[in-house]
């Protein structure tokens, strides 16, 4: 608790939307943060599924303003590719409030340093493949809804170099003791498609132009 307090303090001082600490115990393992009232960015959505665009451009710009911030001295180094960008390394719409002011994202324990397409590479395979709990939102967000979300998200990055590196990303994912065999094959059959449209896109840059 106490490493995501100081976390969540660096984030908060620099503008980045996450809530207050207002209390932390001596010991580290109590933490008061501040009430945001509001659904998750999945409640919203499975609420009004026609403002699922306008959420993934939202989801995406959290990405953008996180990984644009330098990163803390205390903050761990991810092991799996380079790069110096802050990581949540759990950014999806489960961990984004939205707020009276707008969106807030909660849940920073896993907070790393490393190359930002690997937040961006999570976000694409949980989104696509976790499972969403809720039977109403279920019900509403799969399908199309899901697939809008996912696309505008995606298309807010480069999608072919995201997709070159979801293979190593997920390699680490499946690691970890909670993800259930469902969920761990859902997610390898998300970056067999990534790579496969990746492939008959580089092949047809590829192709030769013809004049007639």
């Amino acid at each position: 608790m106490a490493h995501e307090a100081r976390t969540m303090t660096y984030l908060r001082q620099r503008g980045y939307p996450v809530p207050a600490v207002e209390e932390i115990s001596a010991d580290g393992s109590d933490l008061v943060m501040e009430r945001i009232d509001g659904p998750s960015m999945v409640q919203a959505i499975g609420d009004a599924p026609w403002t699922v665009k306008r959420h993934a451009r939202m989801l995406a710009e959290l990405h953008v303003q996180l990984h644009e911030l330098t990163p803390p001295d205390f903050l761990e180094r991810i092991s799996v590719l380079s790069g110096n960008s802050v990581l949540h390394l759990d950014l999806h719409p489960l961990n984004v409030i939205i707020g009276p002011h707008g969106p807030v994202v909660i849940d920073w324990s896993n907070a790393s340093v490393g190359d930002p397409d690997i937040d961006v590479g999570l976000a694409w395979v949980l989104m696509a493949a976790g499972e969403i709990p809720g039977v109403r939102v279920k019900s509403t967000i799969l399908g199309w809804v899901r697939s809008l979300l996912v696309r505008g998200f995606v298309a807010r990055f480069d999608r072919e170099e995201v997709a070159s590196k979801l293979r190593s990303i997920v390699e680490v994912k499946v690691r970890d003791p909670h993800m259930s065999p469902k969920e761990t094959d859902r997610m390898w059959r998300v970056v067999d498609r990534a790579e496969r449209r990746a492939s008959r896109s580089a092949g047809r840059e590829r192709q030769p132009s013809r004049r007639q």
